[in-house]
């Protein structure tokens, strides 16, 4: 694909989890050079609507687990009042692609969730899953977005989409 036509086009893996992608971007990103990003990676499905090996563009993605969890009741930092939820590059607690090299794709546009934990209960992922109201899960998404939406450098999250979240046969 992409790697065959444009072989000069870098390519580096930031590693598993929210941390080491915030860590690994900033720190290729400053060094500078770097014009636009392209994320591509798996995630989890909360929804059969989409299938198992299809690709989506992940329009917004939040930090989803960053908060308290009582009794699958999620309260998270934004309605703690311990971080503005609309404070730059947030709106409404979302990190939000608004940059029209997304727009030029035909997958399909959905809201994703970054978690720091895959679980595998059921009540845990309907609990995410009604709370944020997106289609998808991941582990580094919401980094991505937070980086570059600071750096001002346009940006594509990809993912494919490998189990339905919940179900744990690996």
């Amino acid at each position: 694909g992409l790697r065959a036509r444009n072989p000069a086009v870098p390519v580096f893996i930031h590693g598993v989890g929210a941390a080491h992608a915030v860590f690994a971007l900033t720190q290729k990103l400053a060094a500078g050079g770097y014009q636009r990003v392209i994320q591509a990676g798996l995630a989890g499905s909360f929804t059969p609507e989409l299938e198992l090996g299809e690709v989506v563009a992940v329009k917004q993605d939040r930090f989803a687990d960053l908060g308290v969890l009582e009794q699958y009741k999620l309260t998270t930092v934004f309605e703690m009042g311990l971080a503005n939820a609309d404070e730059v590059p947030y709106k409404n607690g979302w990190l939000i692609n608004e940059n029209g090299w997304l727009d030029k794709l035909s997958y399909k546009k959905i809201a994703g969730v970054t978690v720091n934990l895959l679980n595998s209960d059921a009540g845990y992922a309907k609990m995410m899953q009604h709370k944020f109201e997106a289609a998808v899960e991941s582990m580094e998404g919401a980094a991505l977005h937070y980086v570059c939406l600071q750096m001002n450098i346009p940006f594509l999250q990809l993912r494919a989409i490998s189990n339905y979240v919940g179900e744990r046969n690996k």
